[in-house]
């Protein structure tokens, strides 16, 4: 018999990562909206992060402020015990922090570089699952979304290389974690087409900007607030039956 299927969270917990601007942002504000308790962690928006909290407690939304730097496994494991502390338990996890450190081919990339780009994108991601792991097994519902980037499937245009690999090791991660954590916890993935968060104000033109919309049937990039509504779903009882799965939600950029 299959249970109820419903989008409310009312009574769960969510951790998103990079919660502070563009896609976490999003995310943070519809799992609020949908019922959840919400941990926003933010490393360098602080500002941004405090805004949303006031955003989300003014919507009578409960959450609270989670600062670290989550290539420090240590600050990954300090969020995940203050907010299992605050709420004493966590249901949903969002793998959202990271970002492109510098555009640069792969024979001009420095090591630097390269290793800022799979920390702060992958290594972050493992830290804080694994922190989080066994309070998503105690619930026998826990989920995890792990959110990709269109990279994987270009390689990484412009000299994103580097962000690129990171965000394919974050995507066979996840079907790693859909195998070994199931049942007790399904493990699933988005990835959005550009989304123009900071992100592309930082690290694209305007002209790459339109060159990607022209590429996209629908005729314009992603919203964050899509990439949000899909987080949702996978976080909700919508979708009981799906584990390991990869939603693209680029408005049909890359069809074959």
């Amino acid at each position: 018999m299959i249970p109820e299927q419903t989008l409310n969270l009312t009574g769960k917990v969510a951790l998103v990562s990079g919660a502070g601007v563009g896609i976490g942002r999003a995310v943070a504000l519809a799992l609020g909206q949908a019922g959840a308790f919400v941990g926003i962690h933010y490393h360098s928006s602080k500002a941004g992060a405090e805004q949303l909290h006031k955003e989300l407690m003014s919507k009578g939304i409960s959450c609270m402020l989670l600062p670290a730097d989550l290539t420090k496994e240590s600050e990954a494991n300090s969020i995940v015990d203050k907010l299992v502390t605050k709420t004493s338990r966590l249901d949903i996890l969002v793998n959202n922090g990271g970002g492109l450190i510098k555009r640069a081919k792969i024979e001009d990339c420095t090591l630097e570089n390269w290793n800022k780009s799979i920390d702060v994108n992958l290594t972050s991601a493992f830290l804080l699952t694994k922190q989080s792991i066994p309070h998503l097994r105690a619930t026998s519902s826990g989920r995890i979304i792990n959110i990709l980037s269109l990279s994987v499937q270009t390689g990484g245009a412009n000299g994103g290389g580097a962000y690129a690999a990171a965000k394919g090791g974050l995507m066979v991660f996840t079907h790693t974690l859909a195998k070994e954590l199931a049942p007790e916890v399904r493990t699933n993935s988005v990835m959005p087409g550009t989304v123009e968060t900071q992100h592309h104000e930082v690290h694209s033109t305007e002209e790459m900007l339109e060159n990607y919309r022209k590429q996209t049937p629908l005729g314009r990039n992603t919203h964050a607030e899509e990439v949000a509504s899909s987080v949702l779903f996978l976080a909700s009882d919508m979708s009981s039956h799906i584990n390991g799965a990869l939603i693209d939600i680029s408005g049909g950029r890359f069809l074959r």
